[in-house]
């Protein structure tokens, strides 16, 4: 069985968690995805970075610097013989007695992390896949990546109910992201995403998509639209780690440009594929 972090230590996943842990009982701390491919980790220290914003923006101190960190997710990775995946960071804010309050004395962070082993998603990225739409009716904080993510659950459970990769969600008419991946629509050559602003996480693949198109001359508009301008795009992605992009060719039944991945997701899909093969 593959070796769990459990506090910066090497461990077998038989692990115990105190049944005070805040996050357990209020969802209080924070969480990181990060990459896995051909054995290497990738972006790493952007995701790190947004694991301490994370962790800034709610008060909670990290017990490790980011340095030593990037090294036990190397070690963890190797250990385990990840070769295509992800591993799973997450940082409690700790054990104290339950209040809705924030602890008064010093609480001690409690960190896992854990690896997957995942298949190939070429033919997912090259064929594209359906999204659904649903309600974004998530709390106004999207920027922090915290544990709390049951909308976002109840949300993709609607999407695989309908044979979807994706449940797209916006607030009345404007769309925001997606419940793990962030949104793009492409409108005569110009990409529009939502500004990375409180209501979006800004996904770290999403910036590397974005230094992408900087790279390609097209042009990115991180500006809000709607419903209507997704379904009347050109082309639709997302965006997301392991995923990488992956284009939409229909949402909710309605056909996005001509039905099948666009030519501007499949240059940038391509692109992609270039920085995950050179790490």
């Amino acid at each position: 069985m593959d070796k769990i972090l459990f506090n910066n230590h090497m461990v077998d996943r038989e692990i115990l968690i105190d049944i005070e842990d805040r996050g357990y009982q209020f969802g209080d701390g924070i969480y990181e995805v990060v990459g896995v491919y051909n054995k290497k980790l990738f972006l790493t220290d952007e995701h790190l970075d947004r694991l301490e914003r994370s962790a800034n923006e709610l008060g909670i101190e990290l017990p490790f610097t980011k340095e030593v960190m990037k090294s036990s997710l190397i070690k963890l990775t190797e250990t385990n013989n990840v070769i295509e995946g992800l591993v799973y960071l997450q940082v409690s804010r700790g054990v104290a007695p339950r209040t809705h309050e924030l602890p008064v004395d010093e609480v001690s962070p409690v960190v896992v992390a854990y690896t997957k082993h995942l298949g190939d998603f070429t033919d997912l990225q090259n064929a594209g896949s359906t999204a659904i739409l649903e309600e974004d009716i998530r709390w106004l904080r999207c920027d922090i990546k915290s544990l709390n993510l049951l909308p976002n659950t109840m949300a993709k459970q609607k999407a695989v109910e309908n044979n979807a990769i994706e449940a797209i969600l916006h607030r009345g008419e404007t769309v925001t992201e997606a419940s793990s991946s962030n949104v793009f629509i492409v409108k005569s050559g110009e990409l529009y995403t939502h500004p990375a602003n409180n209501l979006i996480l800004n996904g770290i693949t999403r910036q590397q998509v974005i230094k992408l198109c900087e790279k390609l001359n097209l042009k990115v508009n991180e500006k809000t639209y709607t419903v209507e301008n997704l379904l009347e795009a050109d082309e639709a992605f997302i965006t997301a780690t392991k995923l990488d992009v992956v284009g939409i060719t229909k949402v909710n039944d309605m056909v996005i440009g001509d039905g099948e991945v666009g030519e501007i997701t499949l240059k940038l899909l391509s692109e992609f594929r270039k920085l995950t093969s050179n790490i």
